[in-house]
């Protein structure tokens, strides 16, 4: 081979390899490139994956939301959002406000020995029963039994007065009161099962509707609001109230919680 030759090899084995480095070179940056890219993409995915979750977080739930939605107060209620609820005969002088919260054991102990002997009074004209329910158990195990039953409650005083008393008596029965640790009663299957156990309330499709699309939620917030706000210093469950003054077991701070109790109770609130 001449030396002539053999420089031309050397020319054309050097070009071959610059422009191979060239196309490497291309190709190296295209790579970079694409990692930037998906980085960014990646980056920005988990931007808005956060963006996300702090907005949904951020968000009011549904019981939130229903402290400032329009109230839908249900029949036989009276004052500010339907929160006044009043049963019983309108010759009664006297009126009994009861304060409970639904989820409260003490409430269904209450009304399991005590409450018989109250809807006698109320069906005797001794007295008017006023109801202020609270949510309070909620609040402190983070549940919404007692917001869900109330709302239900609602649903139920829509259809009459009896039909509440009767449910309420129901809710807080031995077969059907669960646990204060138990959130039994967020579940609407099983509030519409209780009230299958009354007569007023079986198969009623209305109420049932009522109680399934939350019509009374937005109500149940304003009676709640009503309970936190109460100017009798009720800051329990069960208490009950009486001409401004609570009624409570002889000797004791307690809402009476025997029948012989609450008839010395209230007999003497009824004659104050």
């Amino acid at each position: 081979m001449s030396k002539r030759n053999n420089q031309v090899s050397k020319t054309a084995a050097r070009e071959r390899l610059r422009l191979e480095r060239e196309r490497q070179a291309k190709r190296d940056k295209v790579k970079r490139q694409l990692v930037v890219a998906g980085s960014v993409v990646a980056a920005l995915a988990i931007a808005g994956g956060i963006g996300y979750a702090v907005v949904q977080n951020n968000k009011p739930d549904h019981w939130e939301a229903a402290k400032s939605d329009k109230v839908v107060a249900p029949a036989h209620t009276t004052g500010k959002d339907g929160t006044t609820v009043v049963i019983g005969e309108s010759s009664a002088k006297k009126t009994l406000k009861v304060y409970e919260d639904l989820r409260c054991p003490i409430c269904a102990q209450f009304e399991q020995v005590v409450g018989p002997s109250v809807k006698k009074d109320i069906d005797d004209g001794k007295f008017n029963l006023q109801f202020v329910g609270g949510t309070f158990i909620d609040t402190n195990t983070r549940g919404e039994g007692s917001r869900t039953a109330l709302s239900a409650l609602g649903a139920a005083l829509n259809v009459s007065p009896e039909a509440f008393l009767d449910y309420k008596g129901a809710l807080y029965s031995a077969k059907w009161h669960p646990e204060e640790t138990e959130d039994t009663f967020k579940d609407t299957a099983y509030l519409i099962k209780v009230a299958d156990t009354v007569p007023a309330l079986k198969k009623n499709a209305s109420f049932q509707k009522d109680v399934k699309n939350g019509t009374y939620d937005a109500w149940a917030m304003a009676m709640s609001k009503a309970f936190d706000t109460n100017k009798d210093d009720v800051t329990g469950t069960p208490s009950l109230v009486m001409d401004g003054k609570k009624v409570t077991a002889p000797g004791s701070q307690n809402a009476p919680m025997s029948v012989d109790e609450y008839t010395a109770a209230i007999d003497a609130a009824l004659k104050a």
